[in-house]
């Protein structure tokens, strides 16, 4: 293995576009100056796309869980009520940032693997009519599964004045969003993943709806008080001194969106999730999700005759190729592997190749080229999304 070489296939942060590193070298500006503004300008009506929304997307300097904290903590007062569903890690977390605020939190945990069930949270509205807020994961990241947030919003819409929060931080960038035809109210992402960019930025945009209880809330805290963001987002700049450099390449990442196309993106994404399930399946290896629930971004393996961190470190060691662990109750059962953003077929195939070789050394006998040649039927099936 080459010292330098690297082969990040983690869930973020994830590998970024050559042309990003280079915007994000450009020299430092004054963060009130007119330059920046007008980067910020610039920035705000591409973005909104990307989240499939008219309102303003409100970027703060912090990493995804901030975001999940500024959600929670501006749209439900302590003592009041939230839903929080729970597929995973993340959904988890979310349960902790709402008990550390005060709020009563009523929760639905799926098996983890499995993708939640709006009819059930339909029973929990009926159940608990003064909840203010169903609070979510669209990937659960730490188990690659995707939540079908468009039909629960229409649940909690038809039984309940409560809004409907979204942690969208491994998944947007990925796939084509559609916040404002799907009815979510807050809707969060973190740049470290499909957006394409390192850690550091949070996105977060926010219903009409949303603001109203919003606004109507005493105790919104301070750095993450999305209505100092709001005002100065219609002029902007930030309430705080933003990331500059990281403005500058998220203006390049949006230029890369832009370029592909979003749906050509979104395909990209299906594209790259169905190869990786393909090539375990032609070895009979277990994946956690179903095809159904399985995210486009994260695809989690749950090998049942290897070990899954010997096979990790085999890949880290040997070939510089690293992809992530469990979480929570999965910690040692699963591997995670990431597919998004600066991510191609190519790259794909490249790895698929690595975990094979990772795999018989890890123990299982297995015949080298079969997931490869899997993938590269699913390819040729389904072809170049960008043709």
């Amino acid at each position: 293995m080459l010292q330098d070489q690297q082969y990040l296939r983690i869930p973020g942060p994830t590998p970024i576009p050559p042309s990003v590193e280079r915007a994000m070298t450009k020299p430092m500006v004054g963060h009130r100056a007119k330059v920046t503004d007008d980067l910020q300008e610039k920035i705000q009506p591409r973005i909104k796309k990307v989240f499939g929304t008219e309102q303003d997307v409100l970027i703060v300097a912090g990493s995804g869980t901030s975001g999940l904290e500024a959600a929670a903590v501006n749209t439900v007062r302590r003592g009041e009520e939230a839903i929080v569903i729970i597929s995973g890690s993340f959904g988890a977390r979310f349960e902790k940032i709402c008990l550390a605020h005060g709020i009563t939190v009523h929760r639905y945990e799926t098996e983890w693997g499995e993708a939640l069930d709006p009819e059930h949270v339909r029973t929990m509205l009926k159940e608990h009519p003064d909840v203010k807020a169903v609070i979510s994961t669209y990937c659960e990241t730490s188990t690659g599964v995707v939540n079908p947030v468009a039909e629960l919003a229409k649940v909690v819409r038809e039984e309940s004045d409560a809004l409907v929060i979204s942690d969208g931080v491994s998944i947007i960038g990925g796939v084509e969003a559609k916040m404002d035809e799907w009815g979510l109210d807050v809707l969060v992402t973190g740049s470290q993943k499909a957006m394409m960019l390192p850690p550091g930025l949070m996105f977060a945009a926010v219903s009409e709806r949303a603001w109203k209880q919003i606004e109507a809330n005493p105790d919104r805290g301070f750095y993450l008080d999305l209505v100092q963001y709001r005002e100065s987002i219609r002029k902007n700049t930030t309430p705080f001194t933003p990331a500059t450099s990281l403005l500058y390449g998220l203006d390049q990442a949006l230029d890369l969106i832009e370029e592909e196309g979003i749906q050509e993106v979104a395909a990209r994404h299906e594209l790259m999730r169905d190869m990786t399930r393909a090539a375990f399946a032609a070895h009979g290896i277990p994946l956690l999700t179903s095809a159904e629930a399985g995210s486009p971004t994260v695809t989690a393996v749950r090998p049942d005759d290897f070990d899954a961190e010997e096979f990790r470190r085999i890949l880290q060691t040997e070939f510089g190729l690293a992809v992530a662990s469990g979480q929570g109750k999965l910690a040692g059962k699963i591997f995670r592997i990431g597919h998004m953003g600066y991510c191609s077929p190519a790259d794909v195939l490249q790895m698929i190749a690595i975990f094979e070789l990772g795999i018989i050394k890890a123990g299982k006998q297995i015949e080298p080229g079969k997931g490869v040649t899997a993938a590269q039927q699913i390819y040729l099936r389904k072809g170049e999304p960008n043709q």
